[in-house]
């Protein structure tokens, strides 16, 4: 009897998935998505360029890295309404069509450069992802976990969906280890300077608050989307570990040796803590109200970061990373519209999941 309601839900929110990576997509091909203007180039003559022209082995890696989950995400939802070799085929045309979009309206901006090898590593890792979903779906013991974990864990339904992408998300801008734990503003003086003794700076308060108020925001998600209100916190410990292991591994593959623990820091610290502390009240008040104290932090946080705090521009960024690629900028820009965006999102989600 509850299968039917059980597949919905895993359509659905593979479906929001997938629509967020094409966004992200688009965003990483087309940012800054200023200059726009005729360049006298030909789409035909761009396909037709000599294979490696301008391209490095990192650039393939990179590209075919970048659309496997995407193939994977849309071979998961084609997997829901046909057999793996039409899902694999359908994955793949989508993977090439998108592809194609990017490299033609990048013949428009004098900041990005049209390749004929994106394409390919575009198309070989939709190609790639499309064939692991397949792969994956043919392992039902494998399935059937996984969709007994997540039904037991998390509420079914279109609100609770939005919620589980919501928190993808958000943990995907999180990961970015140029980015405070928790925070919003990115590495700005210390990034400038590296090896000139600065001044020790004092404790500042509006960031510790911004990072106990986007545990607090994060704590009121979790409250929406688990069936045990209880289970927030050990859910929330296990997600900010998460989180924490990925950004080390992510700074120790991406960052300078000096930057390396950049990320974390006396602000973030003191804000986790006390945001803990604040949530634990939280389980303790009834669910309207537990709604309502997040709907306020979201708003507090809204203003702190708009109008009180002074964000260092993301490109400040890219001088702690040892690769300097245009794919770092655009990551950085894309985690720093996420820290942004975050927090209205929230704000819906919360507005749709009050009566639930």
């Amino acid at each position: 009897m509850n299968d039917v309601p059980i597949i919905e839900t895993r359509a659905r929110l593979r479906t929001w998935l997938a629509i967020g990576y094409v966004l992200f997509i688009v965003y990483a091909s087309l940012s800054p998505f200023t200059g726009w203007r005729e360049q006298g180039l030909n789409f035909a003559e761009v396909l037709e360029m000599p294979l490696r022209l301008t391209y490095t082995a990192f650039d393939a890696t990179l590209n075919l890295l970048s659309y496997l989950p995407f193939g994977l995400l849309v071979g998961s939802v084609l997997l829901a309404r046909f057999g793996a070799v039409t899902s694999v085929i359908f994955g793949l045309c989508s993977g090439v069509l998108l592809s194609a979009s990017m490299e033609y309206l990048q013949m428009y901006l004098p900041s990005r450069t049209s390749s004929n090898m994106d394409l390919l590593s575009n198309s070989a890792g939709t190609l790639a992802g499309a064939l692991l979903a397949a792969s994956m779906a043919s392992q039902s013991r494998l399935i059937a976990k996984l969709t007994y974990w997540r039904s037991g864990l998390f509420h079914h339904g279109k609100d609770a969906d939005f919620g589980l992408a919501l928190l993808a998300l958000w943990i995907f801008g999180q990961i970015n280890p140029s980015l405070p734990m928790l925070g919003n503003v990115f590495i700005g003086e210390v990034a400038r300077q590296p090896f000139v003794k600065l001044p020790p700076a004092p404790f500042n308060y509006w960031e510790s608050g911004t990072v106990t108020l986007n545990l607090l925001m994060l704590g009121a998600l979790m409250l929406t989307v688990l069936r045990v209100r209880r289970n927030a916190a050990s859910t929330l410990l296990a997600i900010l570990s998460a989180v924490a292991l990925a950004k080390f591994f992510a700074a120790a593959l991406l960052l300078k040796s000096w930057a390396l623990l950049l990320w974390i820091n006396s602000e973030a610290v003191v804000g986790m803590l006390v945001g803990m502390l604040l949530l634990l009240a939280i389980l303790r008040l009834p669910r309207t109200a537990a709604f309502v104290f997040g709907t306020t932090a979201a708003l507090i946080y809204i203003a702190i970061v708009n109008f009180v705090l002074d964000s260092s521009t993301f490109s400040a960024a890219t001088s702690v990373y040892h690769w300097h690629y245009g794919h770092l900028l655009n990551y950085n820009g894309l985690a720093q519209t996420i820290a942004s965006l975050f927090p209205f999102l929230l704000l819906l989600h919360l507005w749709r999941a009050r009566k639930v």
